[in-house]
């Protein structure tokens, strides 16, 4: 099995009142995600909760107290001795973010108070020479391989569709005062105005999938826009290909995003591929 060196840590940041993201860091089985919540009061934090515990429980086989990387119906044990674990491990992505579509939704029917809630999110997962990522909202992946720092997620903002059609640049969509504002998310998609919409309790989740190469020395970062508001990413490359280790990268990128103003709670998650 491919050795993992990772490190994830998050802060509440310098303005909020409560923390919204949630993340997990399982090198165990390859596992790597982060949640950011949104929807006021506890509801935000609700949201990134239920993805991660999603996450952890039909990756880790934690729904019957199972052993960590063998589910409960051995589905990731039959993945990972799949001819093509590939394809079932975007199977199990697909049953991760489903499954939080229908928790956020039987919150919200038990909860109508806390109509709104929902989360973006990334989830990793890294077998042998092989990655997948689930992707939804504007938290972010990133790859450093050989110094080079790419963004492999494409945000699923407004902003970021003027950008695609060649209306803003990429440098304007980053001040932009719209940036935040998202047109799908887990829990609903977000409109022109900011208000979102439920997604039907039973519907497939839209999101993102994404697959590669884990080269030796690969490093994977996935955090949430409380750090990239904050950070341009040639900051965060220079930490990343510092000779820091992997838990000093992670505390150094979220010390950088409070100190030029933290003005939302910051989660940082990296892996870095051992050679």
């Amino acid at each position: 099995m491919t050795r993992l060196l990772s490190a994830g840590a998050t802060d509440i940041g310098l303005r909020r009142t409560n923390n919204e993201d949630a993340y997990c860091v399982m090198p165990e089985i390859g596992l790597f995600g982060v949640a950011d919540g949104m929807g006021g009061a506890a509801a935000g934090e609700i949201a990134s909760k239920y993805f991660i515990e999603a996450a952890r429980s039909v990756f880790g086989g934690e729904d019957s107290g199972g052993t960590p990387g063998m589910h409960a119906n051995g589905e990731l044990r039959h993945a990972a001795a799949a001819a093509s674990p590939v394809a079932d491990y975007e199977q199990l992505l697909e049953k991760v973010f489903n499954r939080t579509s229908r928790l956020i939704a039987r919150h919200v029917a038990e909860h109508p108070h806390d109509k709104g809630m929902g989360c973006t999110a990334d989830l990793l997962i890294i077998h042998e020479n092989d990655y997948v990522i689930g992707h939804i909202g504007d938290s972010r992946v990133y790859l450093l391989r050989e110094g080079n720092l790419s963004q492999l997620t494409k945000d699923h903002s407004l902003v970021q569709l003027q950008v695609d059609n060649g209306e803003l640049t990429a440098e304007e969509a980053r001040h932009h005062p719209r940036k935040n504002i998202l047109f799908q998310v887990l829990g609903g998609s977000m409109g022109s105005t900011g208000g979102s919409s439920m997604n039907a309790p039973d519907a497939a989740v839209p999101f993102d999938l994404l697959r590669g190469n884990a080269l030796d020395r690969d490093i994977f970062l996935l955090c949430s826009d409380g750090l990239t508001d904050m950070l341009e990413d040639a900051e965060i490359r220079e930490i990343l290909v510092s000779h820091k280790s992997i838990q000093q990268k992670v505390l150094k990128l979220i010390e950088q995003a409070l100190a030029a103003g933290g003005r939302d709670n910051v989660t940082v998650v990296l892996c870095e591929v051992a050679a």
